[in-house]
């Protein structure tokens, strides 16, 4: 174990510890304000060739908010209890821990590389008492700022 992953475990059984085992609140990640197209890559490796990879387009307006967001599978019912717990907003290259109220339900890691034109992340996660483990690659690139509504 790498001399920053140990400082982020040790933080974060700080965190879980003072929290009196609740689910601590997700950290959050600062990209410069606008229209970001997002390409999402899921890697499933353990599935046959041709069900290995999902590959997904859309285009969202982003700014500060919870880095659990950007990664489309964490919304699923499997992971509603799960959050990336870690590194501090406005960081460039920063790491996060995949916590999950339930410890057995998954284990994981997140990077990001944050420019002002782009944004990618990477999120590592193992499966909960199995053998299955998956990544997810988003890459985002501004078009624009965000439309506001009036």
């Amino acid at each position: 174990m790498s001399y920053h992953s140990a400082r982020i475990f040790a933080g974060l059984a700080v965190c879980v510890c003072s929290a009196g085992w609740q689910l601590v609140s997700a950290s959050t990640i600062a990209v410069n304000p606008g229209v970001y197209e997002i390409t999402t890559e899921t890697l499933l490796p353990h599935l046959e060739e041709n069900l290995r990879y999902a590959t997904t387009r859309s285009n969202q307006c982003l700014s500060t908010q919870d880095a659990s967001s950007l990664f489309p599978i964490l919304s699923q019912v499997s992971f509603v209890d799960c959050n990336l717990i870690g590194a501090q907003a406005g960081r460039e290259n920063s790491d996060y821990a995949l916590i999950c109220r339930n410890s057995e339900a998954a284990t994981g890691s997140a990077h990001f590389i944050v420019k002002s034109s782009h944004i990618h992340g990477l999120l590592k996660v193992k499966m909960g008492g199995k053998n299955m483990k998956f990544s997810q690659r988003i890459n985002g690139y501004r078009l624009r700022a965000c439309e506001i509504d009036k």
